[in-house]
């Protein structure tokens, strides 16, 4: 309860702004459908309206309100619309047998988590061995590190299509293997950051003990840094899988898929229907959700196991 009352107020808090927001969102729609359904309307026009704020078109015409909370196509559904929508292309159509149907948000998650998983395990092991790298060799140290770094400044947008591009021409056929690389590389930098960090905490009283032990390099790389890592490392894997599920769905926008939640996004966009665009989005959030609790869970049971408070 300690933990989940918090996070209960921000989702009410969430919800609520969400619902407000909705009414000042759809207000223009709405008044051109009662233009033209013969409405009468203050200013009369939509070209009058489009002078004026949405916060004043909502006082001048407060019997419209409401029809911004019911409209087919909102520009801003309700959270009521979104869950409705969602509940019929997943559990709906999983009652009914269709839970793999390519018009099921379970199929699509499935295809966006497949490459998600393939881009994280890509990215936290070459994390892992950077970061291992880093720490024991000051050249690599000074070489990696600011490439890393200078690697996040580039806009994922801009190197997705140039991913896809050099797959193509590699004759790579298989679409999931650029998603992939492109979760792989939002993965790779927080991995890095939290290992190196982690294999760094030991104090050097606690290294020089090892030394006093005769210990070897090896050894103290498994039985100090490397325990000594472990907390920080799954905090990075949580930061890190959130991340490569942004890049899977983000890989999945340039490449004229029509499988995953990015393509549902896409394809949501190019017909105009916000309610799929808005399920797809809250299927993701869920989907990423479960993989960091997953993840926290594994995190608990680790360092329960290893003797550290969780």
């Amino acid at each position: 309860m300690r933990n989940t009352l918090p996070v209960l107020t921000v989702l009410i808090a969430i919800l609520a702004i969400w619902y407000v927001a909705v009414a000042p969102m759809n207000i223009r729609v709405a008044l051109d459908q009662a233009q033209r359904d013969g409405a009468a309307l203050q200013p009369e026009t939509a070209l009058e309206r489009q002078e004026v704020s949405v916060w004043s078109l909502m006082l001048h015409n407060p019997a419209q309100i409401a029809e911004t909370y019911r409209m087919d196509r909102p520009r801003l559904p309700t959270p009521g619309q979104v869950a409705a929508e969602l509940w019929k292309t997943t559990g709906e159509m999983a009652l009914n047998g269709r839970a793999m149907s390519k018009r099921s948000l379970i199929y699509h998650g499935w295809i966006t988590l497949h490459s998600t998983l393939w881009g994280f395990a890509l990215g936290t092991a070459l994390g892992i061995l950077g970061a291992v790298a880093i720490v024991y060799s000051r050249v690599v140290n000074m070489s990696l590190m600011p490439w890393a770094i200078i690697s996040q400044t580039v806009p994922i947008v801009a190197l997705a299509p140039m991913i896809i591009v050099v797959s193509s021409q590699l004759g790579i056929q298989d679409r999931a293997v650029p998603k992939a690389i492109i979760s792989a590389y939002l993965c790779y930098f927080p991995v890095l950051v939290g290992m190196v960090k982690g294999l760094r905490s030991p104090a050097h009283a606690q290294l020089d003990l090892l030394k006093t032990y005769n210990a070897s390099g090896f050894q103290a790389f498994l039985k100090l840094r490397l325990p000594a890592s472990v907390p920080y490392l799954f905090t990075s894997l949580k930061v890190g899988i959130a991340a490569a599920l942004v890049g899977t769905i983000v890989g999945e926008l340039p490449t004229g898929a029509i499988s995953g939640l990015g393509a549902r996004i896409l394809i949501g966009d190019q017909f105009g229907t916000p309610l799929a665009i808005w399920a797809a989005l809250v299927a993701a959030a869920v989907l990423a959700g479960v993989l960091v609790t997953l993840l926290d869970l594994a995190q608990r049971v680790t360092l329960r196991r290893m003797g550290m408070a969780p």
